[in-house]
């Protein structure tokens, strides 16, 4: 199940970093304030190279983040995560977006790069 969730920062959360099976492992808490009629927090998970990207974030910044929710059961408690797989920029252009779009929506190409592609 793949969801978006729209928000401004609200304030970055823990950092943990530890070492498992797989090597070394980092993990960053971003809480984000969404812009419901009654906004709420929510707490995300980031992970590895996110929680990385996470830290460059400043409070009020508005994101969409891609999520999986995701829960599981320890000594009979159940624990619910919110994991972020990608970040988008909701004011100008993602990171992703920027090599692939060399012109901002609201920007027209100069009319020069068009003459160039006519065929008479």
């Amino acid at each position: 199940m793949n969801l978006e969730i729209i928000g401004k920062v609200a304030q970055l959360g823990q950092r943990a970093t530890g070492e498992g099976r797989n090597g070394v492992w980092v993990k960053q808490e971003l809480i984000i304030e969404t812009d419901d009629q009654y906004p709420k927090k929510v707490c995300l998970m980031c992970w590895g190279e996110r929680a990385d990207e996470a830290k460059t974030f400043h409070p009020g910044e508005q994101i969409k983040a891609s999520i999986n929710i995701e829960s599981r059961e320890y000594n009979g408690k159940w624990f619910t995560d919110v994991k972020v797989w990608k970040f988008d920029k909701v004011n100008g252009q993602s990171q992703s977006n920027q090599a692939e779009n060399p012109y901002p929506a609201t920007e027209v190409p100069p009319v020069e790069s068009f003459e160039d592609d006519l065929p008479f």
